[in-house]
């Protein structure tokens, strides 16, 4: 993985990730570039741009004028926002509009929108004639620093989130800080959640680098001038731990859900849209730090310092008074982190790295929900 300045101030990160090589390319004014990007790596003329109500009239015309331009065909697939469109049933109404389409094996998908539209499009790719190319052009700051890159697609069902899915590598992405400046206040600052879930278990600096003024959404100039290095950054340290870890085997991209096992059953108690995802797991990293603390070692100045990194961004870090506490529990047994009923919690013994614990019990993950 090497990170190239482009001589349009562009950044590309190349990801290695087992049999693929692809570029996660970071910059302003991008959009436009997809079709020749595209042409260099992909023959089939016919694409699906897939898009939520969000993204539609905001993006989907510039990037199908700059697919036509190069030579493709391109068709838009418009799914309701929201996480109710991450099923399966959502899917495979996807897939048979590629179908009716005639896209093919040589076709390929544009996923231009967030996390749900990058996970439900990279999962259509994954199944359609067995697999397609896609391109994650992620447009939401969570799904540039975190979930476009690394390959999982994924969709979710009654019995748990992110239950139907596969390991299926883009082969490009394309993330323009531009399409962040659309994005409501909320939406952007919960991608910092995955930033400092980056800081925590690969690099400590982050927090300083997040909390720093010139970083505050919406506050100057100087916010769009270090955003890409900020991407860009972030990009690279979750490259490099899926590279070691592809398909959540090994153990060593488990550190990668630092937070989600809480953070994920506390978003299927309150039921899906009461907390954007990086809200969610801003709660469940307070709670995964309070059992670091506890199991780990970690520090509690380091606790507080990653609390107050959270609440710089206005992201929770209680549970409102009227949230259904009972609830948690029973909701983390249908966590894919658990293993033949074994607990995978991942902890934090210092800022900046972390590990899977053996020794943590579910009286442990209690007692830290009790102090949310």
């Amino acid at each position: 993985m090497h990170v190239n300045p482009a001589a349009d101030a562009a950044q590309s990160v190349e990801i290695r990730i087992g049999a693929a090589r692809y570029e996660a390319v970071v910059g302003s004014n991008l959009l436009t570039t997809i079709g020749e990007r595209a042409a260099v790596l992909i023959r089939g003329p016919r694409c699906a741009i897939i898009v939520d109500n969000n993204t539609a009239n905001l993006f989907s015309a510039s990037v199908q004028r700059s697919l036509q331009t190069a030579g493709f065909e391109p068709i838009i697939i418009t799914i309701p926002s929201g996480e109710n469109s991450k099923s399966l049933e959502q899917a495979g109404a996807v897939c048979a509009q590629m179908a009716a389409a005639e896209l093919d094996r040589t076709s390929f998908v544009v996923a231009l929108g967030g996390g749900v539209v990058g996970d439900l499009a990279g999962f259509a790719a994954a199944i359609y004639h067995r697999g397609i190319p896609h391109v994650q052009v992620p447009t939401t700051l969570l799904a540039q620093v975190d979930s476009s890159i690394g390959g999982k697609t994924a969709v979710n069902t009654p019995a748990g989130k992110n239950l139907l899915g596969a390991v299926h590598q883009p082969v490009l992405v394309i993330a323009d800080i531009e399409t962040l400046q659309t994005l409501p206040p909320r939406e952007l600052k919960q991608g910092f959640a995955e930033i400092v879930k980056h800081a925590v278990i690969a690099d400590a600096s982050l927090l300083e680098v997040a909390q720093a003024s010139s970083l505050r959404p919406g506050d100057n100039a100087s916010w769009k001038l270090a955003l890409p290095n900020l991407v860009a950054r972030n990009v690279e340290i979750k490259a490099a731990i899926v590279e070691r870890d592809e398909h959540d085997r090994g153990g060593e991209r488990a550190i990668l859900n630092f937070g989600h096992t809480v953070g994920h059953a506390i978003e299927r108690a309150a039921g899906y849209g009461r907390f954007l995802h990086g809200e969610a797991i801003s709660l469940g990293m307070v709670a995964a730090c309070e059992v670091s603390v506890r199991r780990a070692g970690l520090r509690e100045e380091e606790r507080e310092q990653v609390v107050a990194t959270l609440e710089a961004f206005h992201l929770p870090t209680r549970l409102p008074a009227d949230f259904p506490r009972t609830a948690i529990m029973p909701a983390l047994a249908a966590d894919k982190k658990f293993v033949n009923g074994q607990v995978r919690f991942v902890v934090s013994s210092r800022l900046g790295s972390a590990r899977v614990a053996d020794d943590v019990t579910m009286q442990d993950i209690a007692a830290a929900i009790d102090t949310l």
